[in-house]
């Protein structure tokens, strides 16, 4: 397992980090052990998380995910391992997680304290905000409304209250998700004019059908020494080819009413067979080349996997020696040029 630093910090992870989402819904306690066992026996050093986890978000399961993990990091070497999670955001109407779970002090100090409680550790390496206070355009919607625009908090004080977390030794290291140019911009901007903590890494989803990130993202986080944590980097499942071969296959996607519906789109279907093509030629299968590719791209920190069982994980994992040839990377680039972004 190779492992990178994230940003300018003393943070080194594994290529590969453990996606957890799945554990308190399709995966029972038993089995969320049985996967980070794995995932640690095979070099994985970095878990990510999140408080409203497991997916789908619904009250009874909120925080189940951060209480599995915690059963079994009580019983690991704390400092051998990369604990992430995350802070929700406003404006998606989870009012069970806090009534308005907004990113400011009130809801970062309860937000900090409950996860850590049910991750049984007195601090987390890498405390994100899963999506920003403020409106933007995520999880497929791809167009800015400024009509949509609301009051959220100041990025200085986000970061100010983030800083006495940083203080008071819960948190090590801060970071984003689901943000845009403008807003890791702005959190770059403002830690080095106050003298806050600067952020170290963008969680945004990332995959053969959404390279999104390549444009303005890249470019930002280029010079600001941000790392992507690239998620989703099957597509929910698309990218292995089981929707293709059987639309009805087992998955998030038929389990879950109206799930994933970033990925409901026209050129879904066509640019997936192309890749899995590609990769069936090369001798791979189509989730082997889907995650050595997005592992192996310069800006990438670390690429969120995710399993629902033993062997999904073990191929994920297997991954992580795969580099893919010139020959196959020029072919992914012919069919990104006919199908650009299918599932932004």
């Amino acid at each position: 397992m190779e492992y990178r630093q994230l940003g300018k910090s003393d943070l080194k992870v594994s290529a590969l980090c453990l996606g957890t989402m799945t554990f308190g819904e399709q995966n029972s306690e038993e089995d969320a052990h049985a996967q980070l066992d794995y995932a640690v026996s095979r070099g994985v050093n970095f878990i990510d998380a999140a408080e409203m986890y497991p997916v789908p978000p619904r009250a009874e399961t909120q925080g189940r995910t951060e209480s599995y993990i915690g059963t079994w990091l009580k019983h690991q070497r704390r400092d051998s391992l990369i604990v992430a999670t995350k802070i929700a955001g406003p404006s998606r109407g989870f009012a069970w997680i806090r009534n308005t779970p907004r990113i400011d002090r009130e809801n970062l100090e309860a937000a900090i304290d409950s996860s850590l409680k049910r991750l049984q550790t007195d601090y987390v390496d890498l405390y994100q905000i899963h999506w920003p206070d403020r409106y933007v355009p995520m999880f497929g919607a791809t167009s800015y409304d400024p009509a949509q625009e609301h009051d959220s908090t100041p990025v200085a004080e986000q970061l100010q209250v983030l800083a006495d977390l940083v203080k008071a030794g819960k948190v090590r290291h801060v970071g984003l998700s689901n943000e845009t140019p403008w807003g890791v911009g702005e959190f770059v901007k403002c830690a080095e004019k106050l003298g806050l903590p600067k952020i170290i890494t963008v969680q945004n989803a990332y995959h053969l059908m959404n390279r999104s990130f390549e444009t303005g993202l890249a470019e930002v986080c280029h010079h600001a020494s941000v790392g992507l944590l690239a998620y989703s980097p099957l597509a929910f499942g698309h990218l292995t080819g089981k929707y293709l071969a059987d639309p009805n296959a087992k998955g998030r996607i038929t389990q879950f009413a109206n799930f994933g519906q970033r990925y409901a789109k026209p050129n879904v279907p066509a640019a997936t067979g192309e890749y899995v093509r590609i990769a069936q030629e090369a001798g791979l299968t189509p989730a082997t080349m889907a995650l050595a590719f997005a592992r192996t791209r310069w800006f990438t920190g670390s690429v969120i996997i995710g399993a629902t069982d033993l062997n999904q994980l073990r191929e994920n994992l297997d991954s992580a020696e795969v580099v893919l040839s010139a020959e196959v990377l020029e072919k992914i680039e012919s069919v990104h040029r006919l199908y650009p972004n299918p599932a932004p």
